[in-house]
């Protein structure tokens, strides 16, 4: 995993309350002790963000915006999968997982809702 994210990773799991973040001091505090919903709500805005970011970068030819809303996104999913104990290597190791399988037959393996 890149260092960036390990780090990134080290420092989201110090800010949970029961390891010592103070709310009334980190941002990441706050939205853990706001619970999941508030967390959510946040990847929700963001992605939404990220999709208008590509949307201008469409129409203007210029893609800074969306690197930008894209690294919140990817910030405040990290945020959310350390709230549910999961860490960003989960992800890759799901990636890789994946890897050399056809989009739709993975899709169409997962269990039906």
């Amino acid at each position: 995993m890149s260092n960036t994210l390990q780090r990134l990773a080290e420092v989201i799991e110090s800010r949970k309350p029961a390891n010592g973040g103070d709310p009334a001091t980190s941002y990441v505090a706050r939205l853990f002790s706001k619970g999941d919903d508030a967390i959510l709500k946040k990847i929700g805005e963001e992605a939404t963000e990220t999709v208008m970011a590509a949307k201008d970068a469409r129409a203007q030819g210029d893609a800074s915006g969306l690197l930008y809303e894209c690294a919140d996104l990817w910030f405040h999913s990290m945020v959310m999968l350390a709230h549910f104990n999961l860490k960003a290597e989960d992800v890759l190791n799901e990636l890789a997982r994946r890897e050399g399988l056809s989009g739709l037959e993975e899709k169409a393996s997962r269990k039906p809702d």
